[in-house]
């Protein structure tokens, strides 16, 4: 796919602070659509980065934070959300504009805040909807983002121009753009994200420390294995999500958890009817949901 030479020009050097599945994604769809001259990156971990530099997910390695953000004009922080403030520090922010791909966003600005004094009006938080339960620079995707959405919670007053480039950087990597506030998105990706994986990681637990666990697993079928397999996902990653997200993650697991108490009781009496009509809403609830991503991915066209 070739992009437009307004896209092109449209960054200089681009910094990528954490060079792990989500980093080393974005960086290489940079460099696949030519969206900046130049990528560079830091890691904590040496051979993540001299890996990304061998397999041509980067441009130049970077010796540290400073190094790396100094002379970008655009810097992408991927790294855990509970890292954030230490990366920041280390930051000598003055009129780049950077954005970060946490999964929550009331962390990074509240960091950001800790650190700044305020949200700088360059720093435009953002999350793609798109991952992966592979994790590392070796598992990199240039088209990971690619009919997904990412979501983008700037405040009243960030820069317009510091949201158009963090904008234009999504789309040329082929997402969906949409904005909304930070809490918003916090109970949102509580509900979406973060209480599945909570549950999957929950149920392959369970399951592994029962005595029969290895023929449970023998014998798992297709709906066992797609709903576990977000379980094989980065546990140092979801720890420190479930942590920063924990308010609107328990109250959706408390939810949860009355749901699941209903469907107990309906069972232990034998409500046959009741448990009928609570699968049936839940099948039109999922039938509809994909139907309306039948009709996105429809009008979004071939890749």
């Amino acid at each position: 796919m070739v992009e437009s030479p307004q896209i092109k020009q449209e960054f200089r050097q681009v910094s990528v602070i954490g060079l792990g599945l989500i980093g080393g994604s974005i960086a290489a769809g940079i460099k696949q659509q030519g969206l900046a001259s130049s990528v560079s990156a830091w890691d904590a971990n040496a051979a993540s980065l001299a890996l990304g530099h061998d397999l041509g997910v980067i441009d130049s390695i970077a010796a540290d934070i400073h190094e790396a953000t100094a002379q970008a004009d655009l810097i992408i922080l991927a790294v855990p959300v509970q890292s954030m403030e230490q990366v920041l520090r280390d930051i000598d922010l003055k009129d780049q504009v950077i954005t970060d791909v946490g999964s929550v966003k009331g962390i990074a600005v509240e960091a950001a805040r800790r650190v700044f004094g305020k949200l700088p009006e360059n720093f435009i938080p953002g999350h793609p909807i798109a991952g992966s339960e592979k994790h590392g620079v070796v598992a990199a995707d240039p088209n990971l983002f690619r009919q997904h959405k990412v979501i983008l919670t700037p405040e009243e007053a960030s820069n317009p121009a510091a949201i158009a480039r963090v904008e234009k950087l999504w789309r040329g990597l082929g997402a969906d753009v949409v904005r909304m506030s930070v809490s918003h998105h916090d109970d949102v990706l509580a509900q979406t994200s973060h209480l599945p994986h909570l549950l999957a990681y929950a149920l392959v637990d369970t399951l592994s420390a029962g005595g029969d666990s290895l023929e449970v697993f023998e014998y798992a079928a297709g709906g066992f294995r797609d709903f576990s397999r977000i379980a094989a996902s980065d546990p140092i990653m979801w720890s420190d999500i479930f942590q920063a997200n924990r308010e609107p993650l328990v109250q959706a697991l408390d939810q949860y958890l009355l749901k699941l108490e209903t469907l107990k009781q309906l069972i232990e009496s034998g409500e046959a009817d009741q448990i009928k009509d609570l699968l049936s809403r839940a099948k039109v609830a999922r039938d509809h949901f994909s139907n309306i991503q039948a009709i996105a991915r429809s009008k979004s066209g071939p890749d």
